[in-house]
């Protein structure tokens, strides 16, 4: 028998402790079971998750699988590396919490209320059947994608959940502190650089940050050192939303955006052809820098 595994492309937390998550559940009870993982390479600082060295990122071998789990990927176009495993197995799952899923597998678990996947797969494995290293993995997938449980889709079952996991030593403040508040020298220089050049749209309901390719080669810097920009910039008194966005090739920008109460940018994203959650989504876009602030300060505008 023989399980693949994959999560979107661009993995964060959740797309890496859902994924490995399953991984290490697999290992440690269905020893007999051939499992492989396919994702894109990630920032070190979720590389102590166990299983991360193991990690397929390519999409080279003739491997057909039995089944294959699709996790965190609301499409299969988002699915990277998996895609090509995905589309030959024999049967197909799955595990998702984005509303916006597309039902691309044979069988969907979907749970549009959960705070993350990794919290629709606490659900799905046995409690008395993971230990430290899946506890690890799961953890990572609830807190970073609730924000510290502090996005609205935390509920009461997510603490719970996520307190259950503490019972087997998951060491939070490490984990939080990794995934949230520990820069970089680096980091700290260009996430102050683009604090001090932000600026303020729509009567002060947006805030915009943005980074160039120049910019970033300056500071020695690369795309992994964006992280937490955009959640710092939503911070901001008195707005509603945050857009970020940052040069990845010609005329072409990685787009993260946030929001407090009223926008949904998830419907944003997907209109430009990405995906994420009411307060938190993402895509690429292509185009000058001014015409994608204009074209996305439209969308807001339409919800505001």
């Amino acid at each position: 028998k023989s399980v693949g595994i994959a999560g979107h492309i661009h993995p964060d937390g959740d797309c890496i402790g859902s994924s490995l998550s399953i991984y290490n559940y697999i290992k440690l009870n269905y020893k007999d079971v051939d499992v492989d993982v396919y994702l894109e390479d990630y920032p070190d600082k979720f590389h102590f998750i166990k299983g991360s060295d193991e990690i397929t990122n390519n999409d080279k071998s003739d491997k057909v699988y039995d089944l294959f789990i699709a996790v965190d990927s609301s499409s299969l176009d988002r699915l990277g590396y998996g895609i090509k495993y995905f589309e030959s197995a024999k049967k197909t799952i799955c595990i998702d919490h984005h509303i916006s899923n597309e039902y691309y597998a044979d069988e969907v678990v979907l749970d549009a209320k959960a705070s993350s996947a990794c919290e629709v797969i606490f659900d799905l494995l046995d409690i008395d059947k993971i230990n430290k290293d899946i506890a690890e993995a799961l953890y990572l997938g609830m807190v970073t994608d609730s924000g510290v449980f502090k996005y609205e889709q935390t509920s009461r079952k997510t603490m719970e959940k996520a307190g259950r996991l503490l019972d087997f030593g998951v060491d939070t403040t490490a984990i939080i502190d990794g995934a949230f508040y520990e820069k970089t020298y680096r980091q700290n220089q260009i996430m102050g650089r683009i604090l001090l050049e932000s600026m303020l749209l729509m009567d002060g309901k947006c805030i915009l940050g943005y980074c160039t390719k120049k910019l970033m080669d300056f500071y020695n810097v690369g795309k992994e050192d964006m992280d937490g920009v955009v959640d710092q910039l939503r911070l901001t008194k008195g707005t509603e939303c945050a857009i970020f966005l940052y040069e990845t090739g010609d005329l072409e920008f990685k787009v993260s955006l946030r929001s407090k109460r009223y926008v949904d940018v998830s419907k944003i994203a997907v209109h430009f052809g990405g995906g994420g959650h009411i307060r938190a989504a993402g895509f690429t876009m292509n185009g000058t820098m001014h015409d994608i602030v204009n074209n996305i300060t439209e969308q807001i505008e339409l919800q505001i």
